[in-house]
C-alpha cells in the first residue's frame, strides 16, 4: 500500500474542486485498467481561520506490470455538512473523522472521462439503513481523467539510447607533487590514488552502457609544453583531434602519461570542462544519446559564477555532472553545486532540472583498508541520481524509448516450421 498526501485550505462548504495525481515521491501510482476498484471514503471540513483545515491521502495497491499513471480532477456537490472533509482513496479509513458516504469504481469506468457515467452518489450506508427517505450524502462528479504512460532508465537503454562518459582531472598544484608521497597524484605502484580509484569505480560501470567504449579525457590546471600556457579544458593523451581514450584503463594510461609531461598549476576552474560536454550534448537532442561528465576535484572552485551559468544552461541538454572531491579541503562550494536543498540559479535564471551530483571521496574509504568496498559504494552513490536525471531530460522534452530490438539469434540456431 503507498500513500500521497495533498492539503488544501479555505473550502467552500457546499462545493469544491480537487485535482489529485496518484504519486508515490518519485514514482507514479499504478493502476490495473482492468481490475483496480477505488474506494472514497468521504468527509467534510470548511475552511475556519485558525484552525487546521483538511487533507486529501490517496492510497492505492501498486500493480508490477502497469506502467500507466492516472491524474483526475472530481468535483463534489451537496454533500452532507460535517466537522472535517477528508477524501480519500484508500482500503481502510484512516484518522477520527466524521463519515459522509462512499462510492467505488474503476478504471475503466473513470477512462471514459466526464459523462453520465461518471456523477457518483455518495453513500452512508448507515443513514440508509436508518432513514427510508434517504436518497444520498451528495455527489462527486469526476471532471476529468487522463492516462499516461511511464518509462524507466532501462527502456531507453534498451531502445539504444547510449550514454557518452567524458572524465575530467584536476591538475592544479593544490594537488601537490606527484613525485611525492603526500600528493593527491602520487602513484604509488601498489595502490592505486584517489584520482584514479573515483575514476575506476565510477567509470567501469558507466562504460557498460557505451557501445565503443572510447571516452574522451581532459585535465584542467595545468601548464603545457611546449609554451608552458595554462590549460583548462586539454586532453589527457596529448591529441586534441582525437581526446579518446580506450575504455577506463586508457584512461588511467592517458592521465599517468600527463602527470610526467605537464606542469601542475592553477587555478581550479570547471566551467571550460562543462562547457565542451555541453557543446556535445547540444548538438544530439534528440534521445539517441545522454552525456555525463564525471570532475574529479582536489579544491575550491575559482570560477563559481561561470560555473554556475555554464550548468544553468546544461540543465536545457541531455547531460549529467558528477563532482568526485577528493582529499581535505572543504568543498561547501561544491555542495551548492548540487542543487539538492537549494537549485542553483545563475543571472537570476533557475537551472530547469538538477543535473549535478557531489560526493566528498573521503567519506567512502573503509577503515579496514578495503579499497573494494570503497569504491563500491561511491559507485552507488555517485551514480544514483542519474536514471533519475536522465528521465527528467526525456519526460520534459515528450521523448519516448524505441522499441527494443528482437533478441539476438545465432547464426545456425534459426527455428525451422517443418510442414506435415
Amino acid at each position: 500500500i503507498i500513500s500521497s498526501k495533498l492539503n488544501f485550505s479555505n473550502i467552500p462548504s457546499k462545493k469544491i474542486s480537487i485535482c489529485m495525481s496518484f504519486k508515490n515521491h518519485t514514482k507514479d501510482l499504478k493502476i490495473s485498467k482492468t481490475q483496480a476498484f477505488i474506494v472514497f471514503l468521504i468527509s467534510f471540513h470548511r475552511g475556519i481561520p485558525g484552525k487546521k483545515c483538511g487533507t486529501i491521502i490517496l492510497t492505492a495497491e501498486e500493480l508490477s506490470n502497469c506502467r500507466d499513471s492516472g491524474t483526475m480532477q472530481f468535483c463534489a456537490n451537496k454533500l452532507d455538512k460535517k466537522d472535517f472533509f477528508v477524501l480519500l482513496v484508500i482500503l481502510s479509513c484512516i484518522g477520527n473523522h466524521d463519515f459522509i458516504g462512499d462510492f467505488t469504481t474503476s478504471y475503466r469506468e473513470l477512462a471514459r472521462g466526464q459523462s453520465q457515467f461518471n456523477v457518483y452518489e455518495v453513500i452512508n450506508t448507515k443513514k440508509k439503513m436508518k432513514k427510508k427517505k434517504y436518497v444520498n450524502s451528495g455527489t462527486v462528479t469526476l471532471l476529468s481523467f487522463s492516462v499516461e504512460s511511464e518509462f524507466t532508465f532501462l527502456d531507453y537503454i534498451k531502445g539504444g539510447t547510449q550514454i557518452n562518459f567524458t572524465v575530467a582531472i584536476d591538475f592544479t598544484a593544490s594537488n601537490g607533487n606527484p613525485s611525492q608521497s603526500t600528493s593527491l597524484h602520487y602513484m604509488n605502484p601498489y595502490q592505486l590514488n584517489a584520482y584514479a580509484m573515483a575514476l575506476k569505480a565510477v567509470g567501469e560501470i558507466i562504460q557498460d552502457y557505451d557501445s565503443d567504449k572510447m571516452f574522451p579525457a581532459l585535465g584542467f590546471g595545468a601548464k603545457l609544453p611546449p609554451d608552458w600556457r595554462v590549460s583548462h579544458e586539454f586532453p589527457l593523451n596529448g591529441n586534441i583531434e582525437n581526446p579518446y581514450c580506450n575504455g577506463i584503463e586508457g584512461i588511467l594510461e592517458a592521465y599517468h602519461q600527463s602527470l610526467k609531461t605537464v606542469q601542475l598549476y592553477g587555478p581550479t576552474n570547471f566551467a571550460p570542462v562543462v562547457n565542451h560536454v555541453a557543446r556535445y550534448a547540444a548538438a544530439v537532442q534528440d534521445g539517441s544519446q545522454y552525456f555525463v561528465l564525471l570532475i574529479i576535484t582536489d579544491g575550491v572552485i575559482s570560477d563559481m559564477a561561470q560555473t554556475k551559468e555554464a550548468i544553468v544552461n546544461g540543465a536545457k541538454l541531455p547531460m549529467s555532472i558528477i563532482i568526485v572531491g577528493v582529499g581535505q579541503a572543504e568543498f561547501d562550494a561544491m555542495v551548492e553545486l548540487d542543487g539538492d536543498d537549494i537549485r542553483i540559479s545563475s543571472r537570476g535564471k533557475l537551472a530547469e532540472r538538477d543535473i549535478v551530483q557531489f560526493v566528498p571521496f573521503r567519506d567512502y574509504m573503509d577503515r579496514t583498508g578495503n579499497h573494494v568496498l570503497s569504491m563500491a559504494r561511491l559507485a552507488k552513490d555517485v551514480l544514483a541520481e542519474i536514471p533519475d536525471q536522465f528521465i527528467s531530460y526525456m519526460k520534459s522534452r515528450g521523448i519516448k524509448p524505441n522499441p527494443a530490438p528482437p533478441p539476438y539469434t545465432p547464426p545456425g540456431h534459426t527455428h525451422h516450421h517443418t510442414q506435415i
